[in-house]
């Protein structure tokens, strides 16, 4: 959450979740499928999907054990139960390295990621 206050402090604005709830990732067994962006679903790459959003958006997850990973949007999901947001795997890995659903905080930064933000944790 430091990383928050810290935004805070040298923008001058308030950073209020955008969403918060149950995490979630999702892999594929081909590199083959595209998102609703267009774009090929790639486990490594540091992407999301989320119901709202605009494509192309950067948003800071911070996980309820610190960890924080900055992700960009470019599919539409979570369609099950309570989850707010599907993190690629290696999103998920950042915030935690075994874990399959965490409970998060995602902020939206906009079209570029902030020069001054740095992200935590991860193994």
């Amino acid at each position: 959450m430091l990383e928050i206050a810290v935004m805070m402090l040298l923008s001058q604005q308030t950073f209020e979740p955008v969403v918060s709830g149950v995490a979630s990732y999702y892999t594929v067994d081909s590199s083959s499928i595209r998102t609703a962006s267009g774009e090929r679903l790639r486990d490594e790459a540091f992407t999301c999907a989320m119901l709202d959003g605009e494509f192309g958006h950067y948003y800071l997850v911070v996980a309820e054990n610190g960890n924080s990973v900055i992700v960009r949007l470019n599919d539409r999901g979570p369609y099950v139960g309570n989850r707010v947001i599907d993190l690629s795997e290696a999103a998920m890995r950042q915030l935690h390295p075994e874990a399959g659903l965490v409970h998060v905080e995602v902020y939206d930064l906009g079209p570029r990621i902030p020069s001054n933000l740095r992200v935590t944790g991860g193994s």
